[in-house]
């Protein structure tokens, strides 16, 4: 014994340990490689908008004929075309002048933007005399030469008798107006996100401090993603979408702030164990990493299963999620802990954390809703998956079709009163084109089928090409009607039976069409796989089979109540004319992988109990130990989603609201009590077949 003591060294040396001094100069070192990595990366951070694309193409099935047709249609000459559509209307009834004034406009436009071969306008006037109306053909290389055509048009048509109203609309219109829509939506987002992210912090932490830390690692974080994706992008070929670009500043801010609240409290746990931060912060990581790290495992590989997607706004939206996920992980668990330690116990001031205080959470609300529903079991999970269940009557009868009109929330552009001014005026001539496109030889026989088709009014044969000729053919009903959408079915079958697959049927009421079938055939296959992986992990992390299954059977509950919840909301409450076809779907995966890392939080941290006290009381100790940080942890995440409401595009308020919703009841409702709930009634079933199981029943029979 004693020959394994140390006698006191007093000459004066360093005799601390060189791990010792290595773990104090880790933090440092941690802190400069950052500073290192956020200077050099800054700059392909600010690329990302370069990569950014929003053509129709880019949010099109890869496999769908109405993205064939623009691929072919760009093979012609002159490129890719476009089309305005102008209309003038005067709410009294036209006056002398007015038509004069339209031609002179439309010559205008045609010396600008014009085909070499337009000729004399054909313009329409509407039948109760009001409105007057024409279509511009754009050629491709003039459109693409000068970028600003709509804005451009609009300009040159500003001067107009006074009384005469006059709008620049057609698909062109329609994508400028997106597109003008997209490129404010970055910057907004991420300021309208770091505020709320802000405000929520201090409220959580009330310290003038401590909220810092996190914050500014998250900014480190979204820094880091968007230059990993800009580079992935100049080594994968994949598409980039303001969609995508959105939702990645989101899952960034949310996901790591959720991190950084997990790690934080426990922390504070174990700083009243351990006199050094660092010490204090390694028994963190060691005992939160795992969870951190399989939480984001989870969502990495939800977000990966979208690859499989045909869809190309949806399969790209995978590794730009991905990317995200993986710098808020390493961020995290790297450059956040090392602020922290360096910081020291200060950082929590007024309220820091003593070493040796007493930090039992027996008597707080968390414990209180343990015992609660451990003497309510049943209570506590039925009535609830009855509420989401009756929620999830709301999916009946869902339009996940959002009319391409219908897609701004305020603030209608131009292209889209026009458009409805088109339908209003003229609702015998208010379709738009079809484009199809055949091979030269078969130009006759395919331009016979389209004639020969119930519901088109009109065709004719336009630009032609070594490899493809156009064929315009007009529709009898209105855009996205059932009656086109008939129409673009019984044309593709037609000129299927004549030139096979040398025939194809696009356009901008074929793409909307493609779009949500595509999207439905998507949810089929990516939300099962999702489903899958997610069991994987979950099976793998608890060592168990039960606790997977009913983890995600209640995640998927979640979800459904949500979504009737929400549908609900979208029809009755705001108005919108339906659920944009791909909000489903992304709504699904957010629920469940972000969903279940809640659970994760909590499993984790009941399983550790479970070991020395048994499932029942470790359950209420885990509830009570983790209750407080994952409802701070989700009510952030649900707020970060929120954000999302304030774009004026429904399809991205539709996407916030719902994940947002979803969160919220999963935290407060389904992770608070119905988990625990379902395992207390199961018990130590639980865990089977994993040896918590077995421990758990020899412990039982030893008491028999």
């Amino acid at each position: 014994m004693t020959s394994q003591l140390r006698a006191p060294d007093h000459s004066g040396a360093d005799t601390r340990p060189k791990r010792s001094r290595t773990k104090t100069l880790l933090p440092w070192l941690m802190v400069a490689m950052w500073v290192g990595l956020v200077v050099g990366g800054y700059s392909l951070a600010g690329k990302l908008d370069s990569v950014t694309r929003d053509g129709q193409a880019d949010y099109l099935p890869a496999s769908a004929q109405s993205t064939k047709v623009l691929e072919a249609e760009a093979k012609l000459p002159g490129g890719e075309n476009g089309l305005l559509v102008v209309v003038s209307e005067r709410a009294g009834g036209l006056q002398p002048g007015d038509r004069e004034a339209v031609a002179r406009g439309h010559a205008e436009l045609v010396e600008r933007f014009g085909s070499d071969g337009e000729g004399s306008p054909e313009i329409v006037e509407s039948d109760d005399g009001t409105a007057l109306m024409y279509a511009l053909s754009l050629e491709g290389d003039a459109a693409a030469e000068d970028a600003d055509v709509t804005p451009d048009a609009r300009q040159l048509l500003k001067d107009q008798p006074d009384g005469l109203d006059v709008y620049v609309t057609g698909p062109t219109a329609l994508g400028a107006d997106m597109d003008e829509v997209f490129d404010a939506v970055d910057s907004r987002l991420l300021l309208a996100t770091a505020g709320v992210v802000a405000l929520l912090l201090i409220l959580t932490y009330r310290s003038p401090l401590l909220w810092l830390v996190p914050l500014a690692s998250v900014g480190v974080a979204a820094i880091t993603s968007m230059g990993v994706v800009y580079a992935l992008t100049q080594v994968f070929d994949f598409t980039i979408t303001s969609m995508s670009s959105a939702l990645l500043i989101v899952l960034v801010f949310g996901a790591g702030t959720d991190y950084a609240l997990l790690l934080v409290a426990r922390y504070r746990e174990e700083l009243h164990r351990h006199e050094r931060p660092i010490d204090a912060m390694l028994a963190a990581l060691r005992a939160a990493g795992p969870a951190i790290l399989a939480s984001a495992a989870t969502v990495v590989a939800g977000l990966l299963c979208l690859l499989v997607a045909d869809l190309n706004s949806i399969s790209s939206l995978g590794p730009v999620g991905a990317a995200g996920i993986a710098a808020a992980l390493v961020v995290m668990l790297t450059l956040f802990p090392a602020l922290l330690v360096l910081l020291g116990r200060r950082v929590f001031w007024p309220f820091v954390p003593r070493l040796g205080a007493d930090v039992r959470v027996s008597g707080s609300r968390w414990a209180q809703l343990g015992e609660l529903v451990a003497r309510r079991r049943v209570v506590g999970w039925a009535v609830p998956l009855m509420i989401l269940g009756g929620l999830a009557l709301g999916t009946v009868g869902v339009n996940s079709a959002l009319p391409q009109l219908d897609q701004f929330t305020r603030s209608t552009p131009e292209s889209v009163t026009g458009a409805k001014l088109i339908e209003e005026r003229y609702p015998d001539q208010g379709g738009q084109p079809l484009t199809v496109m055949s091979r030269p030889a078969e130009s006759r026989e395919v331009l016979a089928a389209v004639e020969s088709t119930s519901g088109v009014a009109s065709a004719e044969i336009g630009r032609a090409g070594d490899d493809w000729v156009e064929i315009s053919a007009m529709p009898v009903d209105p855009p996205e009607s059932s009656g086109e959408t008939a129409t673009i079915h019984q044309l593709r079958e037609n000129v299927r039976e004549v030139a096979g697959e040398a025939a194809l049927v696009g356009g901008p009421s074929a793409e909307k069409l493609d779009e949500a079938e595509t999207n439905k055939s998507d949810r089929n296959l990516v939300m099962p796989l999702i489903l899958l992986v997610v069991l994987a992990i979950l099976g793998l992390l608890l060592r168990a089979i039960v606790a997977p299954l009913v983890l995600v059977a209640t995640v998927v509950v979640s979800y459904f109540g949500a979504l009737g919840l929400c549908n609900l909301l979208f029809d009755h409450v705001l108005g919108y004319a339906g659920l944009e076809s791909s909000v489903p779907l992304i709504g699904f995966l957010f629920l469940v992988a972000l969903g279940v890392d809640y659970n994760i939080f909590l499993m984790t941290r009941v399983r550790e109990e479970a070991v020395l006290h048994g499932t029942v009381e470790g359950t209420k100790r885990g509830l009570a130990t983790t209750g407080g940080v994952i409802t701070s942890a989700g009510i952030v995440l649900a707020a970060t989603f929120a954000v999302l409401a304030s774009l004026p595009l429904v399809m991205l308020v539709e996407i916030g609201i719902l994940v947002a919703v979803g969160v919220l009841i999963d935290t407060l409702l389904v992770r608070s009590i119905v988990v625990p709930a379902l395992t207390m009634s199961l018990g130590s079933r639980i865990w089977w077949p994993s040896k918590l199981w077995r421990a758990e029943q020899d412990r039982v029979d030893d008491r028999v």
